[in-house]
């Protein structure tokens, strides 16, 4: 394995994270919505998926996304 490092700027860094970020955030409101049209989601995903999207929200909201 190769020992080099691979740096990016910090703007550079935060829109990759603020990216990734909306990307989750879109599948698990996805899965909720698919659940509501009747899609068999755990009951607990169901629960736990809400409370990640809130947090989602305010950690996009940080980063300025």
């Amino acid at each position: 394995m190769s020992k080099r490092k691979l740096e990016i700027d910090r703007d550079t860094a935060d829109l990759i994270t603020v990216i990734n970020l909306k990307d989750h955030r879109k599948y698990l409101r996805k899965e909720l919505a698919d659940h509501k049209k009747g899609s068999w989601l755990h009951p607990e995903d169901v629960d736990n998926h809400a409370r990640v999207i809130k947090a989602l929200d305010l950690i996009i909201n940080h980063y300025g996304g």
